[in-house]
């Protein structure tokens, strides 16, 4: 009798890591690169606004040298909420099994991917954090910056129910299954707000979320871009969410329309 055949592989999960790049033309090629080592089967969607500096031309560049690059050009400065909702449309739209974001600037640093990567396992967010025992800051941020990080994490905790530690960071991981029962088209932020707002949603649609540490480091070049109104603005989204929230007036499940189709 022969020996049983041996069991297949397993497939490993189709990702996409999206970048939302303004201004990134010295650090575009390399970060590229970076994710590549981490993760060398991901797909790569950039996001570019019309960055004057020729960011778009390198991304350009990149997808025709490269495989599973992909582009999308904007025609202004749009702002980081709207690229990564252009994002996750993008993502339920091929049908990837996660997206990971993270910041074009090298405040994220790729190494943290495997990470990010294996705590999916159980989870259906994964947040690369600050503000767990081995995440940590480094470079110039400031004390302001500081108190304003750690006041609207408390702020979105108290407002929208959410328990995790580090509500604002961008570096995440999200099962795009669950992102498709998010009718995205309700999501209010475009600013400051957007990171806190759609882990509430994801909340709402039974995600797990989990974290695991980082360390993020101050972008290399240029400085945050601090407006009081949009922080204001963004103070007065989570406020409505979380009134509607403890009113019973957000819908706890939805579909985008990509999902419907």
């Amino acid at each position: 009798m022969s020996d049983p055949s041996p069991p297949a592989a397993a497939v490993a999960p189709r990702l996409l890591v999206t970048l939302a790049t303004y201004n990134e033309a010295g650090n575009l090629r390399p970060l590229v690169e970076a994710i590549r080592q981490q993760a060398p089967q991901a797909a790569i969607l950039i996001i570019d606004d019309n960055s004057p500096d020729g960011t778009g031309r390198i991304a350009d560049e990149l997808r025709a040298t490269l495989p599973e690059i992909h582009v999308l050009h904007r025609p202004g400065k749009l702002g980081l909420g709207t690229a990564t909702l252009a994002a996750m449309r993008f993502a339920i739209e091929h049908r990837f099994d996660y997206l990971l974001n993270l910041d074009a600037d090298w405040s994220h640093h790729p190494s943290h991917i495997p990470a990010l990567l294996a705590g999916m396992a159980d989870h259906d967010v994964m947040i690369g954090s600050r503000y767990v025992p081995g995440g940590g800051v480094e470079g110039g941020f400031t004390l302001k910056r500081r108190l304003m990080s750690s006041g609207i994490n408390g702020y979105a905790r108290l407002m929208l129910g959410l328990t995790s530690r580090d509500n604002s960071g961008a570096f995440r991981c999200y099962r795009v299954s669950k992102l498709a029962e998010i009718d995205l088209d309700q999501v209010r932020s475009r600013g400051y707000s957007f990171q806190e707002e759609i882990l509430f949603w994801c909340q709402e649609v039974g995600c797990r979320i989990g974290e695991t540490p980082i360390v993020f480091r101050d972008r290399r070049a240029g400085s945050s871009k601090l407006v009081l109104s949009e922080a204001v603005a963004a103070l007065g989204i989570l406020l409505q969410l979380g009134v509607a929230r403890r009113l019973g007036r957000t819908s706890r499940r939805g579909q985008s329309r990509e999902s419907q189709s």
